[in-house]
């Protein structure tokens, strides 16, 4: 390998997107399941909508941590990083 930190940094990306396409899969077949649920049960009455308009926020989110701000906001890489910096401090 040629580069150790790019292959690093690519490889984070693609688990990022990953993590994103997983988590959205997830979100439409609970959807499609909760409205099939409620359209079986109480057609006249819909509610689906309101986890699907509160999960959808966080799925927004996660999309644009992933696609917008990528590795911006990452909370792990920065205490990985301050965590190398103490054991090479004590060596």
């Amino acid at each position: 390998m040629e580069n150790p930190e790019a292959y690093q940094s690519a490889k984070k990306r693609v688990e990022a997107k990953m993590g994103f396409y997983t988590h959205f899969s997830v979100y439409v077949a609970v959807i499609l399941f909760l409205a099939v649920i409620n359209f079986m049960t109480s057609a006249g009455t819909i509610w689906f909508h309101w986890p699907m308009f509160g999960w959808g926020i966080a799925v927004a989110i996660h999309a644009a941590f992933v696609f917008v701000f990528p590795g911006r906001f990452t909370v792990t890489e920065k205490m990985i990083e301050k965590e190398m910096g103490k054991s090479r401090a004590h060596l």
